[in-house]
């Protein structure tokens, strides 16, 4: 099974999706451990683009073939990116499950986004304005959403953990 967390940062996606691969024993990628190692080599100029998408989706592919289940943690902003996770799915033959993190609560998100500190060496945490104005398309078909407004974490990761467990 391949889960995919996407939502803007300060969601509680990565918290969601960190614990959930632990109890479960999931390889988990996060794009932005991915896109900062890159950075850090030094092997392209300026921006990563969708490269650290491009790396998550072959070793998601990888681990899914040799019967991983895989937990990625993205912003997954863009119609192309989601559109990728699909196509990994289906060439790995496993049921994508889709989960978009929100928070409704934007006092509460701008309050985590301005207090979180970083726990990626060389990577700054976005600042509420980089977030307001993140790039975010909407969904052409709604995924699960799991509001962390309106449940904790460690509820997310029980529903989320029933919903991997149940036939498809």
């Amino acid at each position: 099974m391949l889960i995919v967390f996407s939502g803007l940062p300060g969601t509680g996606k990565t918290t969601i999706a960190r614990e959930l691969a632990r109890q479960t024993g999931a390889v988990y990628l996060r794009i932005d451990m991915i896109e900062q190692a890159i950075r850090k080599a030094g092997v392209l100029a300026g921006d990563v683009g969708a490269s650290g998408y491009g790396v998550a989706n072959a070793l998601a592919l990888s681990n899914l073939q040799v019967g991983h289940t895989v937990v990625a943690d993205c912003v997954n902003p863009v119609r192309e990116s989601r559109e990728a996770w699909k196509a990994v799915a289906a060439a790995a033959k496993v049921v994508l499950l889709d989960i978009l993190v929100t928070c409704s609560d934007q006092e509460e998100h701008q309050r985590r986004v301005e207090t979180r500190t970083g726990d990626i060496p060389g990577l700054f945490p976005p600042t509420w304005q980089s977030v307001l104005a993140h790039e975010y398309e909407a969904w052409e078909s709604v995924p699960l959403e799991i509001d962390t407004a309106l449940m904790t974490p460690e509820q997310a990761v029980t529903v989320v953990s029933r919903l991997a467990r149940s036939p498809r």
